[in-house]
């Protein structure tokens, strides 16, 4: 597969699954949540609408939230394909897509607030690509909505109002007043990518990275997989719940991810996702067969 039309294509297909089909693991992670509910809470209540609405969206082909959001792409190529030819199939999929009603006319200028009418603008949708040594090209997508996008954060370490150090402690402490902060803004229950270290552009990215991750997945480094299932844990001991109703089920996920850094600074990205975790991807091989990832 190496001309702009095939590529727009499958991208179009990509975007279709991610913006209308819930992942399967995120479906048992609410599915999970819902049993800890008690009957007729709110909370309940919120967890119920949300199947119903992930259901229906996918039934109908619909998108599950009014707000598709900022496509995020994120390619790994073999040498040899075009990254400039990557990137236009990506802004064109957008496009085409939008006109298909999978996403919504979501691009704004920010100089005249006016809709761009496409889902196109500078940097929507982000696209990223990287060379790697695999005759494959994977790509990964991932729709971040506006509100979730809101309550995202970052930190700089120390911080001495939440007694927070250059630490895993001191990580542990900001990501929690992340959450406490969000409330239910974030369309909630969430999923935190979180990136220790980088600079500040670095590391939002990471912190969404993290979001490509399966909820049942481990994380390679002990220390930051023991803390990813303590701070889950300890989120949904804060009572703020599904939509900020109060219950368990504060979040369904947390990622951890590193980079390296300066000696002078200690940052703590948190990239917050909402309950519709719309993600999707394909892997396409030397022949053009593709394999689709959830």
């Amino acid at each position: 597969m190496k001309d702009l039309e095939q590529w727009t294509k499958l991208l179009v297909e990509v975007i279709a699954r991610a913006t209308a089909q819930l992942p399967e693991d995120v479906t048992r992670a609410i599915q999970l949540g819902r049993t800890r509910e008690a009957e007729g809470s709110l909370a309940a209540m919120a967890l119920d609408s949300i199947m119903k609405n992930a259901e229906l969206a996918c039934s109908d082909r619909a998108p599950m939230c009014q707000d598709t959001g900022v496509p995020i792409f994120r390619i790994h190529h073999p040498f040899g394909v075009s990254t400039g030819m990557l990137t236009k199939a990506c802004a064109e999929a957008v496009r085409q897509a939008t006109a298909q009603n999978l996403l919504r006319e979501n691009a704004v200028d920010t100089l005249t607030g006016r809709n761009t009418g496409n889902g196109y603008a500078p940097s929507i949708p982000s696209v990223h690509c990287e060379e790697w040594d695999r005759p494959e090209t994977k790509v990964q997508l991932l729709l971040k909505g506006g509100g979730c996008e809101n309550t995202s954060a970052q930190y700089s370490l120390p911080d001495s109002k939440l007694g927070a150090d250059r630490d895993l402690e001191g990580a542990r402490r900001v990501v929690l007043d992340a959450v406490h902060q969000a409330q239910g803004k974030g369309c909630g229950p969430g999923i935190l990518g979180v990136c220790l270290g980088g600079d500040r552009g670095a590391g939002y990215l990471e912190a969404k990275y993290q979001l490509l991750r399966h909820l049942d997945d481990h994380n390679p480094v002990p220390e930051l997989d023991a803390l990813e299932t303590r701070m889950l844990d300890e989120a949904n001991q804060l009572g703020i719940g599904p939509m900020g109703f109060g219950g368990k089920t504060t979040l369904l996920g947390v990622k951890i991810g590193t980079l390296g850094r300066v000696p002078a600074s200690y940052f703590v990205s948190i990239a917050y996702l909402c309950w519709a975790a719309r993600r999707a991807g394909a892997v396409v091989n030397e022949s053009g067969d593709v394999t689709w990832l959830s």
